[in-house]
């Protein structure tokens, strides 16, 4: 256990010291190969292992961090992908079946005991019109109580999309920063190794200034793909948010046309001949 912060340092070193230390990275899975390339590394101080074990333990701290957070960023952007793709799947399915319906009437055979936004908003319309009965005077505030309904589920939906996104957003505008520290704090011992050697040589202090700009190269390495992936997720989401919208109104539609429907049924005492209904375009 006490080795899992270097295994991840050293896959994050590997990334950041380009394609031909990656090729490495199967060999270094096996725990022998692994310690030995720790005892080269110590004596390499200019490879980018090397100058993670040799460097402060602050700076350490700051690389290993950063390296948590570079993972992180990947971890839930490719996550919310996937499950964005798939939520907008369903909803663009149950809002052409729901616009092919046409009414909520036969809706509860499709809609009740399947998953998914569009299901909920058709469940929670049904619901307030049984609750609320059938009367003609109660129309307009069954079309009201479910439209606030409604919105309640679009809300919900788009609030549990957005979790993660946050967190791209922090890495993006922090990153850089945190590994500003590391570097400031490497640079500073580099002039505290100058003034205790009473030397100037650059060879003495190199090491220790690579060190610390190390930092701030892990920094970018983290930040720069968190930026990107934001703003990638952030389109998606607001596309998707939109597609919560145009199922809601179909919903909202949908409600209002059976309660037209069902009080001209109760006026005139028979059922009215309804128009083919024309497909509208589905929501993208």
């Amino acid at each position: 256990m006490k080795n899992i912060p270097l295994i991840a340092a050293t896959c994050g070193l590997i990334a950041v010291s380009g394609p031909a230390s990656a090729l490495d990275l199967a060999g270094l899975l096996d725990p022998n190969t692994f310690m030995d390339a720790l005892e080269q590394a110590g004596h390499d101080e200019m490879s980018p292992l090397g100058m993670f074990m040799a460097a402060d333990w602050v700076v350490k701290t700051v690389m290993l961090l950063l390296l948590f957070a570079s993972a992180s960023v990947w971890v839930i952007f490719l996550a919310k992908i996937m499950i964005l793709r798939w939520e907008r799947g369903v909803l663009r399915r149950r809002y052409r079946q729901l616009d092919k319906l046409g009414t909520l009437v036969a809706a509860p055979e499709k809609f009740t005991k399947k998953n998914g936004v569009v299901s909920r908003m058709v469940q929670a319309a049904l619901r307030e019109r049984a609750s609320s009965g059938e009367g003609v005077q109660m129309k307009a505030g069954i079309k009201e109580r479910a439209g606030s309904e409604i919105a309640r589920i679009e809300a919900g939906a788009a609030r549990r999309m957005s979790l993660g996104a946050g967190v791209l957003a922090n890495v993006g505008s922090t990153a850089p920063f945190v590994g500003l520290f590391g570097t400031v704090w490497g640079i500073m011992n580099s002039f505290i190794s100058i003034s205790e050697s009473n030397t100037t040589n650059l060879a003495i202090v190199a090491p220790g200034i690579a060190e610390a700009l190390l930092a701030t190269a892990i920094g970018l390495v983290a930040a720069i793909p968190a930026v990107i992936f934001y703003n990638i997720l952030a389109r998606s989401i607001g596309g998707y948010k939109v597609m919560l919208a145009d199922a809601g109104a179909l919903v909202e539609r949908t409600l209002s046309r059976d309660l037209d429907l069902a009080a001209l049924t109760d006026h005139a005492g028979t059922t009215p001949r309804r128009l083919a209904s024309v497909p509208t375009q589905a929501a993208e």
